[in-house]
């Protein structure tokens, strides 16, 4: 099998890693700025590039309709367990925030919550109106860059 023509999902994330590296520090200082004060010195892009570094290490062209993680890039529905309300974000770069359109930072609380959570994993969510419980209910990939 040739590997000169790779999946958009493969050539997505190797951009990510690209950007990521490109722009650690700026990111970086931007999660510090966002994160509550118990997680300023946590490793979040070396977490998240380790976790994307994986994957493409075991990336299967044939197998990626959906993901088993969310990454930035991702569109995930989740379900709010105390009313069973359903919706939608695509986690993306600050940049490309807009809450109104389902455009969530990754660097916001739920997007920061919710990357690298897995399929139907049940995660408790601080928001500025409480504690919650979403499940991830699905994960597709979207590429709107």
């Amino acid at each position: 099998m040739s590997h000169s023509t790779r999946h958009p999902l493969h050539n997505s994330l190797v951009k990510q890693l690209i950007f990521i590296d490109e722009k650690r520090v700026e990111l970086q200082d931007q999660y510090k700025a966002n994160a509550p004060n118990q997680e300023r010195n946590h490793p979040f892009f070396d977490n998240y590039v380790n976790e994307v570094e994986k994957f493409l290490g075991e990336f299967d062209q044939q197998a990626h309709s959906s993901l088993p993680k969310v990454f930035i890039g991702s569109r995930v529905s989740v379900v709010f367990e105390e009313d069973n309300f359903e919706d939608q974000f695509t986690i993306g770069f600050p940049e490309q925030s807009d809450p109104d359109r389902g455009y969530i930072s990754v660097l916001s609380p739920l997007g920061r919550q919710l990357l690298l959570r897995s399929l139907d994993e049940v995660v408790p969510v601080s928001t500025p109106n409480g504690e919650t419980r979403v499940v991830i209910r699905k994960i597709d990939f979207k590429d709107y860059q």
